[in-house]
């Protein structure tokens, strides 16, 4: 399976024009190798132009609607989103949640869609507060959002292990190490084969999201025994974003 790296640049930047020239910077920095799958998420308004100008890199998309179109105003459908090239969507993340309302029904609405339509929801589970009570809190996420998703396509869910307190932008904000993260995919893949069996489960990639830079991959994809990682601030720092890369593609090969 290969390492995946996604590239979540949120709000940013603010142009058309620099977007397409930080695509084109991580494109130039993407290293030669067959296990390693790069993935760019720009804001919507920049889609399109973000996606004429990869070769290398894959698109995807911070969010979707759950409906092929219809009187939602401002939804974007995975209809939509699957016309232009998109094939990976961010779904769950903690920010949505946040500042958005979105509810774990939402979340589970708009993983089903995806995946039903041939697209990978790249779905986002974390706790908001460090301790004890963690691994059920987001085990609890996780049963919440497959709901209904049949054995044969959860394959495709990319499952996102995200403390909501190790995000960069959240007040006092730090890395989690790379042991805990380790137990928590054991007992998130000890949640998924509950529900689909261990051998389904065996096939589920799982990543890190929440203050990855250079300096702390190498720990999340070795000792964390993660396959990859969701990069928020340092994908928008072309040389950074390089240093990660080649470590996951060290990691891989």
């Amino acid at each position: 399976m290969k390492t995946l790296i996604i590239a979540n640049w949120k709000s940013n930047p603010d142009t058309s024009g620099r977007a397409v020239r930080l695509a084109r910077a991580i494109e130039e920095r993407i290293p030669s190798s067959r296990s390693l799958d790069v993935v760019i998420v720009p804001p919507a308004p920049f889609l399109l132009p973000v996606k004429e100008a990869l070769h290398r890199a894959k698109l995807g998309a911070q969010n979707s609607f759950w409906a092929e179109g219809g009187p939602y105003t401002g939804e974007i459908s995975w209809r939509q989103l699957r016309e232009i090239g998109a094939r990976y969507v961010i779904v769950g993340h903690s920010e949505r949640k946040i500042w958005s309302g979105e509810t774990e029904e939402m979340i589970n609405k708009k993983a089903r869609a995806l995946v039903e339509h041939g697209m990978t929801p790249v779905l986002c589970v974390g706790e908001r507060e460090r301790g004890d009570e963690a691994p059920a809190v987001v085990g609890g996420q996780l049963k919440n959002a497959l709901r209904g998703i049949r054995k044969n396509l959860l394959k495709h869910v990319v499952v996102t292990y995200e403390p909501v307190w190790a995000i960069s932008t959240m007040p006092g904000a730090e890395p989690d190490t790379p042991e805990n993260v380790f137990r928590m995919s054991l007992y998130l893949r000890r949640v998924l084969a509950g529900l689909y069996g261990y051998t389904a489960a065996r096939h589920v990639r799982f990543i890190y999201g929440g203050s990855v830079t250079a300096a702390t991959i190498s720990g999340f994809l070795k000792e964390g025994a993660m396959g990859g990682a969701l990069v928020g601030g340092a994908s928008l720092r072309p040389k950074e974003f390089e240093k990660i890369l080649l470590a996951a593609a060290g990691h891989s090969d």
